[in-house]
């Protein structure tokens, strides 16, 4: 006879059920980890030694939020939480990318200087913007390095809030670098009121010369620094569908005007991109040619609504991009099919890891367990470049099955081969802002709250000095396991102390063959992370040139970053390694624009062949290949065929 359930069980079956479905659901969402003793053997590879980056002269009182228009007083702490950058670059001419240019938001400085352990070169100096205007109204927020006027020697491009950026070109006769060895060039009206969160360079329309693609956030004309403000500021009007951000632009090389001062000119175009993409509130712009035709697609990491794809379709002095989407399958929910997610961009990276030949992206979110965990994602290629065209982007998020969706809130995401085995790891610079009081139940409360309370700043939580989201997070260092998934390591290797980051620069700043990297942190002291690891295996690293405009050119053997140019390196085993020159792909992080690739055990002779894919200074595409042993090369590319200009032995 069957006996009736018994009382208590029906009572609570209900609630059983759905403890039971809880745990199913917390069981599948728990990230797999390697074992300890797998961490403890990948981390064996590895090896940083920390150096503080330079402190700024004769500064004052450091800050720890910005003064800001009285309608914003109560978000003062998020308004305040962006501003620290960091580049890396070849700025005396040395042949090696050992100079920092940082951004500190303690003292609205960007600050110059040899980085930690190269050597006392120079003095470190200040990037003077005298006689244009930089007022308590305004901050900068990133540097760029480059060569503008095409001299041969480095530049700055300094990006602020409150006004367009300012060039800062170095001067012909000084051989040593310092204030007074640049002048400051406006790019646009000082009248106008730009709010830059990011920047970088590339040619554009296939003319042969470095553009600016500029990401803006807040909208054109705000007053969001200036304290005697009166009015309400406008914030964003959706939490994930907002356009009325700054306007994002691009600035078009125009000319580099030949005499003993070469100068430069850009041409402001806001008619490139659709409304949704003008208008979005942009955090990251990358860079990079997907489909092989030396024009580079623009990515933009956007808070507050979609990210976007643009695929070029330039004509010389005519930029034209269209935006692709990912396709969506049955099981694939919206946010995660690229240019239809509604996360919060903030980095973005290129890298090839399925090793089809093809670039696959990178891009950090906020994804902190028991927050608010979007995802971090790693659009991999999976289809044939040639859909681009019909606007179709062939990318696929991978970032959960690889283990690199999740670790915060994150902002510039890198990928970099630091133990020189062919495989890149990933960090990312993390954290909000730092404080004692949790907000985060305050930012679940808005977030569920009506999309248009949100472009109105009283309806906000507070975010005052004090409080906390996400401020005691670690940068995370990723590395990739025999299984396929990367695991953090940042414990294992003693870098998990926490820090509010914002930018990360990558290069190999002493030359002997493995990457080291700075990362730029808000309101506190920037790192130099120097690259000890015990067993790097070989590399090669190409600087790639192109001649500097003769007329310019006080040195008629100057040349310049061939920013843009790609690689592709045949390997005995039939692998091949791809890489492009870039030129500031990222959020205020910008790389060294050399090309490094990881050989593993190769044997320090190996004969391997270098393919190279070019635009020359007049726009014409070119190929051509060398034959290079791992070391450091120096390739001029003139005429049709590149050349070598110096190498130097494999090292490390």
């Amino acid at each position: 006879m069957n006996r009736a359930p018994r009382p208590w069980l029906r009572r609570h079956a209900v609630r059983i059920a759905a403890l039971l479905l809880v745990l199913v659901a917390y069981g599948f969402a728990r990230l797999p980890h390697a074992s300890e003793t797998e961490r403890q053997r990948l981390a064996a590879r590895f090896a940083f030694t920390r150096l503080p980056l330079v402190e700024p002269p004769h500064a004052g009182e450091p800050r720890t939020v910005r003064p800001v228009h009285p309608s914003l007083r109560e978000i003062s702490g998020w308004i305040s939480s962006v501003g620290a950058a960091v580049a890396l670059a070849d700025v005396d001419g040395d042949g090696l990318p050992n100079d920092s240019c940082l951004v500190d938001p303690r003292f609205d400085q960007a600050i110059v200087a040899p980085v930690p352990g190269t050597g006392e070169r120079y003095a470190v100096f200040v990037l003077d913007p005298r006689p244009f205007t930089v007022d308590a109204t305004m901050a900068p927020m990133g540097c760029l390095p480059g060569d503008f006027n095409e001299d041969g020697r480095t530049d700055f491009v300094v990006t602020y809030w409150g006004r367009p950026p300012l060039a800062f070109l170095r001067r012909a006769g000084d051989a040593t670098p310092g204030a007074a060895a640049y002048r400051a060039v406006e790019l646009a009206p000082t009248a106008e009121r730009w709010f830059t969160n990011a920047i970088t360079s590339a040619d554009v329309d296939g003319d042969g010369h470095l553009d600016l693609v500029i990401g803006n956030y807040f909208r054109d004309g705000a007053h969001i620094l200036d304290a005697r403000g009166t009015g309400e500021e406008i914030l964003n009007t959706s939490l994930s569908r907002a356009t009325n951000g700054g306007t994002n632009r691009v600035l078009l090389w125009r000319s580099g005007s030949a005499g003993d001062e070469p100068d430069v000119r850009f041409a402001d175009l806001q008619a490139p991109f659709d409304e949704a993409t003008r208008f979005a509130w942009t955090l990251a712009v990358g860079a990079a040619d997907l489909d092989g035709d030396l024009l580079p697609e623009i990515y933009f990491g956007n808070d507050f609504g979609n990210d976007r794809l643009l695929y070029n379709r330039s004509d010389r002095g005519e930029p034209r991009f269209t935006p692709v989407f990912g396709e969506r399958g049955f099981t694939d929910p919206a946010s995660r099919v690229l240019g239809r997610d509604s996360f919060k961009g903030m980095g973005i990276d290129f890298a090839d890891l399925n090793g089809d030949g093809v670039l696959d992206l990178y891009v950090s979110n906020i994804a902190q367990p028991w927050a608010l965990q979007e995802s971090h994602f790693v659009w991999m290629s999976d289809g044939p470049p040639a859909q681009l065209r019909d606007g179709v982007a062939p990318y696929r998020d991978r970032g959960e099955e690889l283990g690199l969706a999740r670790s915060g809130w994150s902002w510039d995401a890198r990928f970099a081969d630091f133990d020189n085995d062919g495989v890149p790891e990933a960090v990312q610079a993390v954290g909000f802002v730092r404080g004692e009081v949790n907000r985060w139940p305050e930012l679940h409360e808005i977030a569920m709250g009506n999309d248009w309370n949100f472009s109105h700043p009283r309806f906000w939580h507070h975010v005052r000095p004090g409080d906390d989201l996400s401020g005691h997070l670690h940068d995370p260092l990723f590395v990739r396991g025999p299984d396929g998934r990367y695991e953090d390591l940042a414990a294992e290797l003693g870098l998990d102390d926490s820090h509010v980051s914002r930018g990360i620069a990558i290069a190999d700043v002493d030359g002997d063959g493995d990457l080291d990297f700075a990362v730029a942190n808000q309101f506190e002291t920037s790192y130099f992370f120097r690259n000890d690891a015990p067993h790097a295996g070989a590399a090669m690293e190409l600087d790639l040139r192109l001649p500097a405009a003769a007329a310019a050119s006080a040195a008629p053997a100057a040349s310049r970053p061939a920013i843009g140019a790609a690689a592709t390196l045949r390997l005995p085993d039939g692998r091949r390694l791809v890489a492009q020159v870039d030129g500031g792909s990222g959020h205020s992080g910008e790389r060294a624009p050399l090309l490094h690739f990881g050989l593993g055990a190769l044997p320090a002779h190996t004969p391997l062949r270098v393919e190279l894919r070019w635009r020359d200074g007049d726009g014409r595409p070119h190929t051509g290949a060398l034959t290079l042993a791992p070391g450091r090369h120096c390739v001029l590319l003139d005429g049709d065929a590149p050349r070598l200009l110096a190498a130097a032995g494999a090292e490390g």
